[in-house]
């Protein structure tokens, strides 16, 4: 009987090694062609941000601040008239320094005076409107524009116009591989694309109220096109002739 166990034992101790040495059968990878591809769609804004700001200078920081608090709620109340809510109108930065003055024999700077900035982004959903924004903020005490950038309110459209560019060149690009290879191109195996961020179109001018100066009669803006870019990468199977 303790032949009989033991025969039994060595048996199913044999049997993983056998499977282990018996001959595998790999099934060869399928060629394949990858190519990438960059789209291109023009596009036209249709909003634009602008950054307004007034920046106050006196002896005193409480001085400043209290000027600077008067010209930039002219400002602010000029915006409302003009429809725009509180949404679309958000404090960007405010600040208060001292403006130093220094001398060349080492001695200890002093205090001449101290600037106080504030500046708020106003969010111009009708285009058309960007210049009267402008025109009327520096009318009312703001000498500073610090940016001005447009944008869509849909960048879906132009971005997928972009996409398929992207993929009808990529397409173009591996059939003549293939072709070049003595094949056609299979199935795609793999698409894929990049996420984007958000499509910004720089102004065809900008202006500085410091050096423009708040004279002017109306401010000219022109949003003009953009070229909005896609990349795909696309994997086919090689089907040979």
């Amino acid at each position: 009987m303790r032949v009989l166990i033991a025969s039994m034992m060595i048996a199913a101790a044999a049997a993983p090694l056998a499977a282990q040495q018996a001959p595998s059968h790999m099934v060869p990878a399928l060629p394949q062609v990858t190519v990438s591809g960059e789209g291109q769609a023009r596009a036209t804004p249709d909003r634009a941000m602008i950054t307004v700001g007034v920046q106050s200078r006196a002896a005193t920081a409480s001085a400043a601040a209290a000027e600077n608090a008067r010209k930039q709620t002219a400002v602010l109340d000029t915006l409302r008239k003009l429809g725009f809510t509180s949404e679309q109108i958000t404090t960007a930065n405010y600040s208060v320094f001292p403006e130093m003055q220094y001398d060349q024999q080492g001695q200890r700077p002093r205090v001449m005076g101290y600037v106080v900035s504030n500046t708020v982004r106003v969010d111009v959903q009708q285009l058309e409107r960007s210049g009267l924004v402008i025109d009327a903020a520096l009318a009312r005490g703001a000498n500073e524009i610090h940016g001005l950038n447009f944008y869509m309110s849909d960048p879906g459209p132009s971005r997928r116009a972009a996409i398929a560019d992207a993929v009808a060149k990529a397409r173009a690009d591996a059939e003549a591989l293939a072709s070049a290879a003595g094949g056609r191109l299979g199935q795609i195996l793999e698409l894929s694309t990049s996420p984007s961020g958000p499509i910004m179109f720089q102004p065809r001018m900008s202006m500085d109220a410091r050096v423009a100066g708040a004279e002017s009669a109306s401010t000219p803006i022109s949003a003009g096109e953009e070229v909005v870019r896609a990349t795909v990468s696309v994997r086919w199977a090689f089907v040979a002739n």
